[in-house]
């Protein structure tokens, strides 16, 4: 007879001691990640925080820890660069797909491209455009949850977390539910690409995915021209179209934003709503708790909404979807009382600087009821994500309704972990509804 899957924290998150802490920091290397660090980061982090908070990595970048320096970097972009030409073109190949892609897109430039890409972006995502989003994002949870009770379980990351932001995405530019199967492989691999390290495969199919989705984004845009959408909510009719003053995007630069949106507004929020879920199994206290918040406020759907806006930003704090980010020193400059030449590559990790404690009280505990909760999972400054409210609105909605529907929900297998630096979430997680 086959024993019962029992979950224990050290399925989700396994314990690092002090020792291989300090061990894994004194030589730490964003080339040669151990298996356990990209388990559980945040003990490595924690000691190059109290250490060396401003590494000098084997390549001549440096690596950033504290939030104060994060800060300090995200305020400054007119040293701190976010083109990633000079640092793209021996990694990836300057006449390759994935070089093409990631230096066209708009989180890899400066102004002012990144600002005329960025207004034609938000204009689709205004507040009353999000609000009239929400009908149709809970018929598709429910919808979710529902083939879901039919089963009894499924597996949290296929069956739901993955399924919703590539939907809203798919709406947003309007590419049809029969052609949106691909996209979720596509993303993985292109923004899989950006891990410090690639094997020849993972170069190789990412490659392959930028040009297989300009094969289909080149037909879909045709098709746009032809018979344009609503500009207010249709997100590719406006990069079509351009500003009002007449200025409009190339072709390259409006087929990259394509794909970039395909793919960023997929891979974060995926890993927004699976980090949440399975963080709540790693500490069923906290779930409890948030359970009976959510109760109290049955017939309140202001203050439910108050709880769950905390508990996602708290859960992008604790666990944060995109864990690192990048900047080059346009001149001479300083960091947290380092000297950095000009040209100096910096790294700056979100994930160690959200739980800072010169930023947050207690900042290793999950407190789904903190205050005042200025994580940088979605970054800061002018390149601050521009879909930060869909994503909240897609994260209380899916974990809100979820947990209404299914408070007992229990893994029925050891989840496995995507093993990557950059962005922290999980390939799959297998559970039961009962």
């Amino acid at each position: 007879m086959k024993t019962p899957f029992t979950l224990t924290a050290a399925h989700i998150t396994p314990p690092m001691s002090a020792a291989r802490a300090r061990e894994i920091a004194a030589s730490f290397d964003l080339r040669k990640l151990p298996a356990d660090f990209l388990a559980n980061p945040y003990p490595v982090y924690a000691m190059l925080r109290e250490t060396e908070p401003v590494r000098r990595m084997p390549d001549g970048s440096v690596f950033l820890t504290r939030y104060a320096d994060l800060i300090t970097v995200y305020r400054d972009a007119s040293t701190f660069s976010s083109d990633k030409q000079v640092e793209f073109a021996p990694k990836y190949g300057a006449e390759s797909a994935l070089f093409e892609h990631h230096t066209h897109s708009l989180v890899f430039n400066d102004p002012p491209l990144h600002t005329r890409v960025r207004k034609l972006i938000m204009g689709a995502l205004t507040r009353r455009a999000i609000a009239e989003m929400e009908p149709g994002l809970i018929a598709l949870v429910d919808g979710l949850l529902d083939a879901i009770e039919a089963r009894g379980g499924g597996d949290l990351i296929e069956d739901f977390a993955s399924a919703i932001p590539v939907e809203i995405i798919g709406n947003l530019l309007g590419v049809p539910v029969a052609d949106r199967g691909p996209l979720r492989g596509w993303s993985l691999a292109i923004l899989g690409a950006l891990e410090p390290v690639l094997t020849a495969e993972q170069e190789a199919v990412g490659n392959q995915s930028v040009r297989d989705m300009l094969v289909y984004l080149k037909g879909l845009v045709a098709e746009r021209r032809r018979r344009p959408g609503n500009p207010e909510h249709d997100v590719l009719t406006r990069l079509i179209q351009g500003e009002s003053s007449g200025e409009k995007l190339s072709e390259v630069e409006l087929l990259q934003n394509c794909v970039f949106l395909l793919n960023a507004g997929h891979e974060t929020t995926t890993n927004l709503i699976g980090n949440a879920l399975l963080t709540l199994q790693e500490f069923p206290a906290a779930r409890d708790k948030l359970l009976t918040d959510m109760e109290h406020h049955a017939d309140d759907a202001a203050g439910r909404e108050a709880v769950l806006t905390l508990a996602v930003d708290e859960f992008l704090r604790f666990e944060s979807s995109n864990q690192l980010g990048n900047r080059r020193a346009l001149k001479a400059s300083e960091v947290g009382g380092v000297a950095l030449d000009e040209g100096a590559l910096v790294t700056l990790c979100i994930g160690a600087a959200n739980r800072d404690p010169a930023q947050y009280a207690s900042p290793e505990t999950l407190d789904l009821c903190r205050e005042n909760n200025k994580h940088l999972a979605f970054g800061f400054g002018i390149h601050q994500c521009a879909g930060l409210s869909l994503a909240r609105l897609e994260g209380r909605i899916a974990v809100g309704r979820f947990l209404q529907r299914f408070p007992g929900y229990r893994l029925s297998a050891v989840p496995m972990r995507g093993g990557r630096a950059r962005f922290r979430g999980f390939l799959n997680a297998p559970f039961r509804t009962d």
